[in-house]
């Protein structure tokens, strides 16, 4: 199998057996600088190829990874430590564009010291370029993939390593801007141990997931999967939905949405979603257990899902900025990938503590709207259980909202209500029934656009509640995907501007 710390020995590690075709191997390093410091440049370099039997610190090429074609950029440690310089930058950004003309999807393996020292500046420079294809790789709507492989430093970390619309590690991987040695010798104090390594970004949501070698095929042909699936399989039998003249007490789904036992979005992503990517954090150092966020399929199409995830046993989870930065990453790749986008909503809403101030709490949700709401991709929103506030408003505005019959959404908790009108919480189930807040009213009014039972007749599991909201999402995704875009657009646009009209 090789040196998996070499670009060959990694790749025949990850790619299926014979399908490696190596591009532009012709690309070397000149030394345009002179450079020498204990030995001349062109001597380290021809040592570096005798001792790696590599021409570069970098390997790109097509090939088949879990049964996918594929673009390929992998580090070479054993080429002067991965480092990356001007012939490495070339083969990076050549890769990139093959890989955009060719429409392939990119899987990345980078392995590196940093920027190559002996060409100096030169090479610095080299990390806006890389970045650069990078960025306009990603503007095409093709999945690129980083595998951060031991050890992952400098230059090409800040770079095209840390652009990925999904980004794995190795376990144990050494992840850092500067490395320990560096850091030790100039440096007053050193950084604590373990800061830099792969479980501890994945814990603060720069890495989505710690795999093994042996895994990394899989992780990425599930994300090729569903980035790919576009067709939705054949429409079953039409989901059961509430009656047109149904009615729901509001105080008795403000109870029910609040049982412990109550499903969740794992139950309903365990009714229908597969080939499932988890996204963690971010992407600025941060994670927020209550927001969950994956890339997978629903009804055979590949959507981005993004919701609130209520621990089991506990009631309503509240968001903080982080979460909300997190859903607004799921957004924006719902867009890049083109893919529909489907949001969960089921939270007592926004944290209300003095960091989420300081963090922009408001301003997150914010954006969350303004992203949402101008998405070109088919989006749905999926009303669960509690809508409370800014952390249910933002994963609302969608081109379809569906809820379940013991959902409902307000702006804030009857309880809330009734304090800042009745100053006491007493006249909670008053306030809840007056404000347009449950399942059935909220459809009335045009806010919701089907309601789906969510009482479990006599004999029937817990499970089918999951199971048939999972049925009405894929039949709604379905009939969004046929839909004309334009006019799809133009009614998300007037679905709310309806209920002005409705009342002047």
């Amino acid at each position: 199998m090789g040196d998996r710390r070499s670009a060959a020995g990694f790749l025949s590690a990850v790619t299926d057996e014979g399908s490696l075709r190596v591009w532009d191997d012709d690309v070397v390093a000149g030394d345009p600088l002179g450079f020498s410091d204990t030995r001349r440049y062109p001597e380290r370099l021809a040592a570096a190829t005798e001792r790696s039997g590599a021409r570069e610190s970098v390997l790109t090429g097509r090939a088949r990874v879990g049964g996918h074609d594929t673009a390929v950029i992998a580090g070479d440690f054993c080429f002067l430590a991965g480092t990356m310089g001007l012939a490495a930058a070339e083969r990076i950004v050549r890769a990139f564009e093959r890989a955009g003309s060719a429409r392939l999807p990119v899987l990345g393996m980078p392995v590196s010291g940093g920027t190559r020292m002996q060409e100096g500046s030169l090479a610095f420079v080299q990390m806006a370029e890389v970045a650069a294809a990078a960025s306009r790789f990603r503007a095409i709507g093709l999945p690129y993939v980083v595998y951060l492989r031991h050890p992952t430093t400098g230059g090409v970390l800040a770079s095209w390593a840390s652009l990925a619309h999904v980004t794995l590690a190795e376990p144990g991987a050494l992840i850092g801007l500067t490395g320990p040695r560096v850091i030790r010798l100039l440096e007053a104090k050193p950084l604590p141990a373990g800061v830099q390594t792969a479980e501890h970004l994945r814990a603060h949501g720069l890495v989505d997931d710690v795999v093994g070698v042996s895994g990394v095929a899989e992780r990425f042909a599930a994300v090729a999967r569903a980035a790919s699936a576009r067709t939705p399989t054949p429409a079953g039998p039409a989901p059961a939905v509430l009656p047109a003249d149904a009615q729901v007490d509001a105080w008795e789904a403000v109870t029910r949405s609040r049982r412990t036992d109550r499903p969740g979005i794992r139950e309903l992503l365990g009714a229908c979603a597969t080939d499932v990517t988890p996204l963690r954090g971010d992407g600025a150092g941060n994670d927020d257990p209550g927001c969950l966020a994956l890339l997978a399929r629903v009804g055979g199409v590949g959507v981005v899902i993004v919701g609130h995830d209520r621990p089991p046993g506990q009631r309503g989870v509240r968001l903080a900025a982080a979460g909300q930065r997190k859903a607004r990453r799921a957004m924006l790749l719902a867009g890049e990938l083109g893919l529909p986008l489907v949001t969960i909503i089921d939270t007592a809403g926004g944290v209300s503590t003095r960091e989420a101030e300081e963090g922009g709490l408001a301003a997150e949700v914010a954006r969350c709207l303004a992203v949402m709401s101008a998405l070109p991709v088919p989006t749905l929103s999926l009303l669960l259980g509690e809508g409370t506030g800014a952390a249910a408003i933002a994963l609302l505005p969608a081109d379809r909202i569906v809820a379940a019959e013991h959902a409902w959404l307000a702006p804030i908790s009857p309880e809330g209500a009734a304090v800042i009108l009745h100053r006491t919480t007493e006249r909670a189930p008053e306030l809840a029934g007056a404000q347009a807040i449950v399942s059935t009213e909220l459809r009335r009014w045009g806010i919701v656009d089907v309601v789906v039972p969510d009482r479990p007749p006599p004999g029937e599991a817990g499970e089918v509640f999951g199971a048939r909201i999972a049925a009405t999402a894929a039949h709604e995704l379905r009939v969004l995907i046929e839909r004309d875009q334009d006019e799809r657009l133009r009614e998300r646009r007037l679905r709310f501007r309806r209920l002005c009209a409705a009342v002047t």
